[in-house]
């Protein structure tokens, strides 16, 4: 394959090489309109960066570590795709680590990550994770951090999240709206971001129609594979057993659906059930499940672009903050009303 380089990209546009450098960085001196131009440009030349070459101009590693609980969930493979595409674009190499939900494991990814002399960190944190320490000690080493999806208000850091409360919100209503009453809530440790934003969503969801909200239908857990079976003995035998369950993560939700059917509850005929998940499959699980669908990819992408900001432009760039990205509400047969009269 032949190999394109600046001078290529300037020529084709009768542009100076540099005007073509800064607007592929991202340059604020750039106008809009030119930086598209180059962009397509480089797309349709099939340019890409030389990181080692870039590195040699300075002491820039061209690296960014990425740390997140695994991989396996296809949220994180979402996200990961969605940083990839970025930093391959901006000319940057992204080490992954997986803390596989261990504290301890985090700690020791962001240890390696700086060993390596990384540039930046972007992070989603353990669901062990409620000491923030080590990550102020990033900042402490003027190391650019961007955290997303879990993320710790402890740390003045920008945040790229999905629209938690919103998300968890719409599922609750559409619940209570085909009738359900009982809504049980299983989540992960309740010191993460997104349990709190998602049970706040949920409450509030069940106090916009009147209704009182019961703490015993509400259940905290891990990610074992045989926690679930137990979550759900435990709430259907309760004297007011639930009509319907919201769960907030991929494995919960899968978990819940096999419990439900080992226990031959039929959905939604008996119970419905919604899920806070990216899976793929769902629409081919049966009962296809309804889910909330957080946009992984534009999570990545938001994330990794603010983190280069953070590196190129150092005390240019953008001003932290956390940056919402609204979620969708899929609907299908596990909650559906006209599946439940057939």
């Amino acid at each position: 394959m032949e190999t394109y380089t600046i001078k290529d990209i300037a020529r084709e546009l009768g542009l100076s090489t540099s005007t073509v450098s800064r607007a592929l960085r991202g340059s604020y001196e750039i106008n809009p309109e030119t930086k598209r131009l180059v962009m397509e440009c480089a797309e349709r030349l099939n340019y890409r960066p030389n990181p080692i070459a870039l590195s040699l101009k300075g002491s820039a590693s061209r690296a960014i570590g990425v740390i997140l609980p695994q991989i396996a969930n296809y949220f994180f493979s979402q996200a990961i795709n969605g940083i990839e595409a970025i930093a391959y674009n901006r000319g940057y190499h992204v080490i992954i680590f997986q803390s596989q939900e261990s504290y301890e494991r985090e700690m020791a990814n962001v240890q390696q990550a700086m060993s390596r002399k990384v540039d930046g960190l972007l992070m989603s944190l353990s669901s062990e994770t409620s000491d923030v320490t080590h990550l102020q000690d990033v900042l402490d080493k003027n190391v650019p951090l961007v955290l997303f999806d879990r993320v710790s208000s402890e740390l003045n850091v920008t945040k790229v999240v999905a629209d938690n409360f919103g998300g968890a919100f719409a599922a609750t209503e559409h619940l209570l709206q085909s009738g359900r009453r009982r809504i049980a809530h299983l989540t992960i440790q309740p010191w993460l971001s997104i349990t709190q934003e998602r049970l706040a969503g949920y409450r509030a969801a069940l106090e916009q129609y009147g209704l009182e909200y019961d703490e015993n239908l509400v259940r905290y857990g891990n990610f074992g594979a045989d926690e679930v079976g137990p979550m759900i003995d435990g709430l259907m035998h309760l004297d007011s057993p639930p009509d319907a369950f919201f769960t907030a993560s991929d494995r919960l939700a899968v978990g819940c659906l096999q419990a439900l059917r080992q226990r031959n509850l039929h959905i939604p005929e008996d119970v419905s059930l919604i899920g806070f998940t990216n899976l793929n499959v769902a629409d081919l699980l049966d009962p296809p499940l309804s889910t909330v669908v957080q946009p992984a990819q534009e999570i990545g992408q938001i994330a990794a672009e603010r983190l280069i900001d953070q590196i190129e432009r150092k005390l240019r760039a953008l001003p932290i903050e956390t940056v919402k990205i609204p979620t969708e509400l899929v609907v299908r047969s596990s909650t559906r009303l006209e599946a439940v009269k057939l």
